[in-house]
Parts: structure tokens; C-alpha cells; sequence
């Protein structure tokens, strides 16, 4: 048995009961049980609201750069990133943080619609946690105003895809860091 095995059977006997017979090969186990049962599982800041029940709608980011290119007033992305906003943003996006989106979809609506938007675009890192809900749960806010001329949307890859899809997507972005992204890169 090596050091770090010993050290760590040590620590669970410790905290083994001692109304239980210790067998060797229950010390590992019992610790990672008692460890598990211990230790809390915070709960996601989404589980707060009503899971959304439209399926998301995912936009490729080729259609988005398009819409950039051809300088589109009706569209607006929506940066969800709090805590992650790091390394840049795509041109012209708002930072709306996913955790105060729900509460606010009356008032965020209302502004979309007064100012005459067609299509909204959410994304985080990969668009598929935050972006995706945050774009159906939109999308449920819409379809409750029976407003069929806007949509919500979520950007395919999120802003890591984004960045790592090369320069003429880079160059679309405020306050790139090409130091941010090298992590995500996978050559």
C-alpha cells in the first residue's frame, strides 16, 4: 500500500463508526459514501423557475455572421455570461446575465418589442445550457403574448464556437483575447 492510501485509509478510520468492524477494503468506500452524503449538492440557480416548454431553436453561426455582415436592425444577441464574461464579445450584443433573465421577461419583452425586434439571440459559453433556456423560456414568454413575429433563438456552439471558428468570426468580436480562447482550442 502506498503513502497516499495509507493516509487516506487513516482519515476514514477516523471517521468510520465505531459500532461497525473496519475491513480493509471497506475504508475506501465507506469514505467516498460518507464524503457524497456530507457534502450538499448546491442547487442551479435555474431550478428557481419553471422549466421552459418550448424546444430550443438553435441558429448556426454562419446565419448569425450573415445577419452581422448585412447589418440587420431587427436583431439583438444577448450575452448571458456573468461570472464567464471573459475574452470577448460578438459586436453589438448586450449583457444580460442568465440568472436575472426570468424574472425580468415582462420588461424585457416590452423593450425587444418596442424596439421593433425580430429575432433575439441568446448565447453563453456553449448555448447549451443557459443559452438554450434562456431562449425557450423567451420563446414561452412570446408565444404567451401571441406574438408570432419575433423570435427567440440560440446560437449553435455558443461564443466558445464562435471564437474558435476562425478569423472572420474573431473579427466580429469586442475585446477579443486570443489568450481566453487558446484553452478552448482543441489543436
Amino acid at each position: 500500500m502506498n503513502r497516499f492510501l495509507i493516509s487516506t485509509s487513516l482519515l476514514s478510520v477516523r471517521s468510520f463508526p465505531k459500532s461497525r468492524t473496519i475491513r480493509p477494503h471497506q475504508l475506501h468506500t465507506y469514505s467516498l459514501r460518507k464524503m457524497s452524503t456530507d457534502t450538499p449538492v448546491p442547487t442551479p440557480w435555474h431550478a428557481a423557475y419553471p422549466a421552459p416548454s418550448s424546444q430550443t431553436v438553435f441558429i448556426p453561426r454562419d446565419e448569425v455572421l450573415s445577419i452581422l455582415a448585412n447589418g440587420r436592425k431587427d436583431t439583438v444577441l444577448v450575452d448571458l455570461r456573468r461570472n464567464d464574461f471573459e475574452g470577448g464579445t460578438i459586436r453589438g450584443s448586450i449583457n444580460l446575465p442568465a440568472q436575472s433573465l426570468y424574472p425580468t421577461l415582462p420588461t424585457v419583452y416590452s423593450t425587444l418589442k418596442a424596439a421593433g425586434l425580430k429575432k433575439v439571440i441568446f448565447y453563453c459559453g456553449s448555448s447549451t445550457g443557459r443559452g438554450s433556456r434562456a431562449a425557450s423560456w423567451l420563446a414561452d414568454y412570446i408565444s404567451s403574448q401571441n406574438d408570432t413575429e419575433m423570435q427567440s433563438l440560440a446560437l449553435g456552439g455558443g461564443i466558445k464556437g464562435w471564437a474558435a471558428a476562425g478569423p472572420e468570426y474573431v473579427k466580429w468580436m469586442d475585446e477579443y483575447d486570443e489568450k481566453v480562447w487558446a484553452k478552448y482550442s482543441t489543436s
